[in-house]
């Protein structure tokens, strides 16, 4: 049966969330539901007992996409321009000081495009881009010269707060602003794991946004995912288990200790 009218017999599948339809207008309502694009997504994780030849296919076509993206990317001017690469070099290196480690992508890269993040050398702080995801209202919001002693309540004020927030957005994100505050849970995805093993920090809302940043990763800018502990999701928090803590410690660790090498070459 059609998993949007629960009527008629199912004659399309989509790509991306593998939702069953019946026709284009429940095809087109199951897209704005769940904000599904249609698309497939490539980099899905499939299990070794279900992969195929047309999985390896995929992959293959997949990785040529990407070494195209890549060479074109190599061969763009600003990437040689000593202005830019001296930018990049000087905003890594104010994160490195202040414990961040922050990694650039090449020019072809949306991330890297759509960034806007900068440094104030004359206040000694970062304005960061900051996208903003609410995963239970498929909402999504860009933000941009964020200072980084701002904490992330008052980030949040605009958006789930019942009295400063914007009618509009208040609306959108209702399920959230009639939630208790106890309730919200900020979190961000933990970079440099597996794509079966995904991993969130959780954030403390009442900190800066550069307390929360410290010894973390940052690809580009930070995303943060806002959540409500009361309902289902399927992100999984880093400390629950105590074996995750344990690699958690040592990851941290082995990227302070690279971090600090950095500086000793820096500094040299």
């Amino acid at each position: 049966r059609c998993e949007t009218c629960s009527e008629e017999e199912a004659k399309y599948r989509c790509p991306r969330c593998m939702k069953y339809s019946c026709s284009l207008l429940c095809v087109k309502k199951h897209k704005l539901a769940l904000s599904c694009n249609g698309v497939r997504d490539k980099t899905a994780f499939v299990s070794v007992n279900e992969f195929t030849d047309l999985n390896l296919l995929s992959d293959y076509r997949f990785l040529e996409d990407v070494g195209r993206t890549a060479d074109a990317a190599a061969r763009h001017p600003t990437v040689h321009s000593p202005t830019t690469k001296k930018l990049l070099y000087c905003l890594r290196n104010k994160a490195r000081r202040c414990n961040i480690d922050l990694r650039t992508l090449p020019i072809g890269f949306t991330k890297r495009r759509e960034n806007s993040t900068t440094f104030n050398c004359m206040e000694k702080k970062f304005y960061w881009h900051l996208k903003l995801v609410f995963p239970h209202c498929h909402a999504e919001y860009t933000l941009k010269g964020v200072p980084d002693d701002k904490t992330l309540a008052d980030i949040l004020k605009p958006y789930i707060d019942p009295v400063e927030s914007d009618p509009v957005v208040c609306q959108r994100l209702k399920i959230y602003t009639v939630s208790p505050q106890s309730d919200v849970q900020i979190l961000m995805k933990i970079e440099n794991r597996k794509q079966n093993s995904i991993r969130y920090n959780e954030l403390d809302a009442s900190r800066s946004l550069l307390d929360n940043l410290k010894g973390k990763v940052i690809i580009e800018y930070p995303t943060l995912f806002v959540v409500l502990k009361t309902l289902k999701n399927d992100m999984v928090v880093l400390g629950q288990d105590a074996s995750e803590s344990a690699e958690n410690s040592d990851s941290e660790s082995s990227s302070l200790s690279s971090m600090e090498e950095g500086e000793i070459r820096d500094s040299s």
